[in-house]
């Protein structure tokens, strides 16, 4: 598999054209990849931007440049945006042709899944070469939510992001709707996070996943024991609000979209908050601090 990708890299290396150089070759210059999965949704994209721009605001010595994991997106985006958004393995070789030695691959990943094991991959497959190809310093970030103390973060974060509705109405609860991975070892952590919004917040928030367990019967299942609850607020536990809170989550036509499903139920008081995490500038720091703890 190492051997493939060092291959791919190389591949990128020759057809990406030479554009900039660096002014001296012993100059050390750094640079942050942040990287997505991305959106083709003009609308949700915002919340990929505004990670990007708050690391461009609190690194400006350091070039910051956007890459997007899916090929979909981005061949969408190409066709119908004439936006060129490059993969990771395009991007780091720009990044390297471009004389750019201390690199930072940032993640916007909630979970460390196995979109970020991809990612991983080619970090490892970078950290390979060496040479004028190879970086002097290759980094590889982690996922929001990528060990046990980033819990108690998250959920703070969570709390304050709705804590006027929970404080308005004790009848309201919160449905938050991940993605969730087939790696199991990953998919624990929105079981985890559960657990941390109930030290807080004891029955107002459920959480739940699109492709995974907890899934909504898991969160009908928690509802019954909590009969208080009456009113639902229905939110994306995702950082860009795209296709799988529009449509999978809040998807009004979708007979299987979670909010027919809680209709179904009983449930006729449900709101929609189809904002992804991005936006949220408390996210936003937290992206930060992530970052500046890789460089420190």
């Amino acid at each position: 598999m190492q051997k493939f990708l060092s291959v791919l890299i190389l591949i990128s290396l020759i057809f990406i054209p030479s554009v900039s150089y660096a002014k001296d070759k012993d100059e050390d210059k750094s640079a942050i990849l942040v990287v997505s999965f991305g959106t083709s949704m003009p609308e949700a994209r915002k919340a990929i931007d505004n990670l990007v721009n708050a690391a461009k605001e609190n690194f400006p010595d350091s070039e910051v440049r956007l890459s997007f994991t899916s090929n979909i997106i981005r061949k969408k985006l190409a066709k119908e945006f004439n936006e060129n958004i490059l993969n990771p393995v395009e991007a780091l070789a720009k990044l390297n042709d471009d004389g750019f030695k201390n690199v930072l691959i940032m993640p916007t990943h909630i979970i460390p899944g196995e979109e970020y094991d991809e990612i991983k991959n080619v970090h490892a497959a970078f950290k390979h070469l060496k040479g004028k190809y190879g970086f002097k310093k290759l980094t590889l970030g982690t996922p929001f939510i990528n060990s046990e103390p980033d819990c108690p973060r998250i959920a703070n974060i969570l709390l304050e992001r709705f804590k006027t509705q929970l404080e308005e109405d004790p009848e309201t609860g919160i449905i938050l709707m991940g993605h969730g991975t087939p790696k199991e070892s990953a998919n624990v952590f929105y079981s985890l996070i559960q657990v941390a919004l109930n030290d807080i917040a004891k029955g107002r928030f459920f959480v739940g996943t699109v492709e995974a367990k907890p899934d909504i019967n898991d969160i009908l299942a928690k509802l019954k024991r909590n009969p208080e609850i009456k009113k639902l607020i229905l939110s994306p536990l995702m950082i860009v609000a795209g296709d799988h809170a529009n449509n999978d989550l809040a998807g009004e036509d979708d007979e299987e979209s979670w909010l027919n499903v809680l209709k179904s139920n009983g449930y006729e008081n449900i709101s929609k908050y189809l904002v992804g995490l991005g936006e949220d500038i408390n996210i936003a720091k937290e992206f930060i601090r992530k970052i500046h703890e890789l460089m420190d």
